[in-house]
């Protein structure tokens, strides 16, 4: 079912003594798929164990949270489809509905963190690129015991521009041999292990090789 590069992921995510992974790749490498994966395998075997889903904003341009209907949760819903597709190719969606409606499963846009503190919560964040450093150091931190980080980013798509993001400077931080052993890991996937079709394949070799970065 898994390519060997997955399985590889897979055991990084579900391995107790790893705290934060950093797993970079282009679209369609599985970033995402893999991370809630190893999130509903440890939700499935500690059922105290919660997901939290952050992922930015920014998609919405110039508007912030402020500026769109409803409270907060309302307000962020729209951003949360990635989290429900994919969560429904591995569980089923009344499986998912369950999840959310018992508080097992929320989300929260990465500028509402600061104050946070996680204990025994499995935290996915998505889209990564799209954070500053000042965010990604502020969600790191928030970590608490028995708590689990998975950060995924494609250095290839970030809508705040390369000079603004944090995500490829905080992963080299973390990709060395100490950080390693405390329970930091760094992953890539390259455009070889895009799953999601063949034509992405070529169209992020075209990309790669002409260094145009969006």
């Amino acid at each position: 079912r898994f390519t060997p590069k997955q399985v590889q992921l897979l055991g990084m995510i579900l391995d107790p003594e790893n705290k934060i992974i950093f797993i970079s790749g282009a679209a369609g490498t599985s970033k995402t798929y893999m991370a809630l994966y190893g999130a509903v395998e440890m939700m499935s075997e500690d059922s105290e164990k919660q997901l939290i889903y952050i992922r930015s904003i920014i998609e919405s341009a110039d508007k912030g949270l402020g500026s769109l209907p409803g409270d907060i949760a309302e307000k962020f819903d729209p951003f949360l489809m990635p989290l429900y597709d994919k969560l429904e190719e591995i569980v089923l969606p009344q499986d998912v509905a369950h999840l959310k409606s018992t508080g097992r499963i929320s989300a929260a846009p990465i500028n509402f963190l600061r104050g946070a503190s996680w204990t025994n919560k499995i935290i996915v964040a998505d889209e990564a690129q799209n954070f500053s450093a000042k965010e990604l150091i502020t969600l790191i931190t928030r970590i608490g015991e028995g708590s689990k980080i998975i950060i995924c980013g494609d250095a290839m798509q970030s809508d705040i521009g390369k000079l603004k993001t944090g995500f490829m400077p905080l992963l080299n931080t973390f990709n060395d041999e100490e950080s390693k052993q405390k329970g930091i890991q760094t992953f890539v996937f390259t455009k070889e292990d895009i799953v999601r079709s063949e034509i992405l394949k070529f169209i992020v070799k075209k990309l790669e090789e002409s260094d145009f970065h969006v």
